[in-house]
């Protein structure tokens, strides 16, 4: 099987995802012929930085033996960039600029830093670096003074479902739109790996037809089920048995982050549609027709108050900072439930 990642990898402008705004402003740019001779491109895992790298040298009309890609994370010390230094100054070999793609380039050392600051305050005509980075932090700001600077952004949940299923379709698979938004949540904000889960789930089926119970199975995401006895127990104050489903959760090593999220979502869309009957159409296309009857039923009893959605959300919060991940749940449910 292929690898869904690097087959559907953005090859043109047109095929980008997410990143409209900057793209318009890129080709803008080469339009107007306004080329800076040094970019930096910021954002989180899997926003489409390296890719739009890429496909920015190829519209700058660079040849494949005029680009250069360079991890920063193994090429990070002053020998590395004063090599660099060197090889910038021999002309391209066929194309009218030479581009150089370092990715993760806050991983260069500090005296790696200095030598490249003096590649960019004087750099040869042909020259184009594309700087790409996880941790804007970390990059001097000399550095980043001397480049023309984009901030990618994180992919909405509804973007990355779209364009997961969209792929599911192009594979010959159907995807529903629960098993979508799940494997969407649990690639957080990452192109590239939720296309990893879906190639997981592909590779896992046993037929054309993707369920979102095969990507709970698959990839160890908490089972419906468990989230919406949960909410259940928590709506009755019941803290016998939103207890148990918490030891439950923990049990299975299933990550009370993921669990966490696909709660609060849930009791969200109970609660919109407690106090909205207009909000049906908008949660109908989000969730799965099973959902959606769960959802009615739980909002028709009236039951969630705003206050206890409060209570979790602050829970929520503290998880990343307890020493004991399930505790913050724990005191909520016996703080709601008393």
């Amino acid at each position: 099987m292929t690898v869904l990642y690097r087959t559907y990898r953005p090859a043109s402008w047109n095929d980008v995802v997410g990143q409209e705004a900057i793209v318009d402003v890129l080709k803008e740019t080469i339009k107007l012929k306004r080329i800076s001779h040094a970019y930096l491109f910021s954002g989180s895992r899997g926003t489409g930085k390296t890719s739009i790298a890429r496909i920015l040298a190829k519209a700058l009309g660079t040849a494949d033996e005029d680009i250069y890609e360079i991890d920063a994370a193994s090429n990070r010390g002053i020998d590395d960039i004063r090599e660099l230094r060197e090889h910038v100054s021999v002309s391209p070999f066929s194309s009218p600029y030479k581009v150089y793609i370092i990715d993760e380039v806050h991983m260069l050392s500090k005296d790696a830093w200095n030598a490249l600051l003096k590649t960019l305050e004087e750099p040869p005509k042909h020259v184009i670096f594309i700087l790409a980075t996880t941790e804007l932090n970390k990059v001097p700001d000399t550095i980043v003074s001397r480049c023309q600077t984009f901030s990618f952004k994180r992919p909405s949940r509804e973007v990355v479902r779209t364009h997961i299923a969209s792929i599911a379709k192009k594979e010959g698979y159907t995807l529903d739109v629960d098993g979508a938004d799940l494997i969407a949540l649990l690639g957080d904000g990452s192109f590239r790996d939720a296309l990893g889960m879906l190639e997981k789930v592909i590779s896992s089926s046993k037929d054309k037809k993707l369920s979102r119970a095969e990507v709970e199975t698959i990839t160890g995401a908490p089972k419906a089920t468990l989230i919406n006895s949960f909410i259940q127990h928590v709506i009755a104050k019941n803290a016998d048995g939103a207890l148990d489903v918490l030891a439950q959760i923990e049990k299975s090593g299933i990550s009370m982050t993921v669990f966490s999220a696909l709660m609060l979502e849930k009791m969200r869309f109970i609660l919109l549609l407690q106090f909205s009957a207009s909000s049906k159409k908008y949660l109908s296309e989000r969730v799965s027709e099973d959902d959606m009857k769960y959802i009615e039923l739980e909002a028709a009893k009236k039951g969630l108050t705003p206050s206890t959605l409060i209570v979790l959300l602050e829970a929520v919060g503290q998880i990343s900072r307890a020493q004991i991940e399930i505790l913050p749940l724990e005191l909520a449910v016996i703080r709601i439930c008393s």
